[in-house]
């Protein structure tokens, strides 16, 4: 190589290593975030999936985005953690969304409704249907950024201190559960109470309320409920899969570079996977042990669920006539889950009662 050619290639090359080397640097700045739990750490799956999806913020970052996880009440109240990162006192909470059902009961539509879509249905319509771009337009007027990061699967439908045979038999129960479905059970005669996880116990054992739903058998065994109330009733219709997200500071969000904010998704979209498997692998263990300790497990009766349905629907009229956003995204889910389950009941659910028939005939 003549030395005038050696000396324009270097030229170049010192040139384009000074524009890319600070292109870089703003692509991968050094951030410290801490993220706001709504669950404590006795709650390994929930609380370890706030610890999985900050360890692989960092691993993907080279360590160079950092995100520190904080237990609830370690910084702010298990509830309040969506209203933290509102206002920037932490940058991310991970919550479920239903628990500000009493701010807008759109939130709730985020997480897990009555009689609303499974887990599967809810990866489809948030991801493919355009339910996500929905919930962040309602989010945005709470200064958030919401991203999917978990879910339960099917809950359990709680524990109850006498049998439930008849519609009726909600009348008088005090039931700690959720706003939502409190909202619906009320019609029918059941008083809600809202009680922290770790006061439910104490109030089953001391007759101040006569039933309680948490999430499912690994995490219910945790609590020990079976001690107190030993019918264990199901399914938790009120939460045919509930969503756990993380919340982001808008602004925040909105001020990272596109090569975070999808680290970001990606470390989501990771834990979501984690976590719902983890609930499918942890729980059937755990619900053989509850009934070997006593449990007696019990389908609700079909008059109950149709009772359920019926007054779900009415709530169901009743929010949508006076909340816009609300119906916008209520209607989105309903057509969609429509449609879902004239598919579901083709193959997934062909296959899935064959099997289970099946099963009961003693194979392994």
């Amino acid at each position: 190589m003549k030395r005038r050619d050696f000396l324009k290639t270097a030229g170049v090359g010192a040139a384009a290593s000074a524009i890319a080397a600070p292109a870089i640097a703003q692509s991968a700045p050094e951030l410290k975030w801490r993220l706001a739990s709504s669950f404590p750490k006795s709650l390994d799956t929930f609380w370890g999936g706030a610890e999985r999806f900050c360890k692989m913020v960092g691993e993907l970052t080279d360590n160079k985005f950092q995100i520190q996880p904080f237990a609830a009440g370690e910084i702010v109240p298990g509830l309040q953690v969506n209203d933290a990162a509102s206002n920037g006192t932490v940058e991310v909470a991970q919550t479920a969304n239903y628990y500000y059902f009493g701010k807008d009961p759109t939130f709730a539509l985020a997480c897990a409704i009555p009689f609303g879509l499974n887990t599967r249905m809810q990866n489809a319509w948030m991801w493919q249907n355009g339910g996500n771009q929905m919930l962040n337009d309602f989010f945005k007027t709470y200064n958030l950024y919401g991203i999917p990061a978990g879910n339960t699967t099917c809950q359990m439908g709680g524990w109850f201190r006498k049998e439930i045979k008849t519609p009726a038999d909600f009348n008088g129960v005090k039931m700690r559960i959720s706003g939502f479905a409190g909202m619906v059970l009320t019609k029918l005669g059941l008083v809600p109470q809202q009680i922290a996880g770790g006061d439910i116990y104490p109030a089953l054992e001391k007759g101040t309320i006569d039933a309680a739903e948490w999430v499912g058998p690994f995490d219910d065994e945790k609590l020990g409920f079976y001690k107190v109330a030993k019918y264990y009733y199901y399914p938790g219709w009120w939460e045919g899969g509930t969503v756990i997200h993380n919340m982001i500071n808008l602004e925040k969000w909105n001020s990272l570079p596109k090569n975070y904010q999808a680290v970001l998704t990606a470390a989501s979209q990771d834990t979501m996977v984690w976590m719902t498997s983890k609930y499918d692998d942890v729980n059937p263990a755990a619900l053989k042990r509850l009934v070997a300790g006593g449990a007696v497990l019990k389908p609700f009766p079909l008059p109950v669920m149709e009772a359920s349905l019926k007054a779900a629907n009415e709530v169901y009229g009743e929010l949508t006539a006076k909340n816009a956003n609300f119906k916008k995204i209520y209607d989105s889910i309903a057509a969609y889950r429509a449609e879902q389950y004239q598919w579901w009941q083709v193959a997934e659910y062909g296959y899935d009662s064959f099997m289970i028939r099946e099963r009961g005939k003693g194979w392994k």
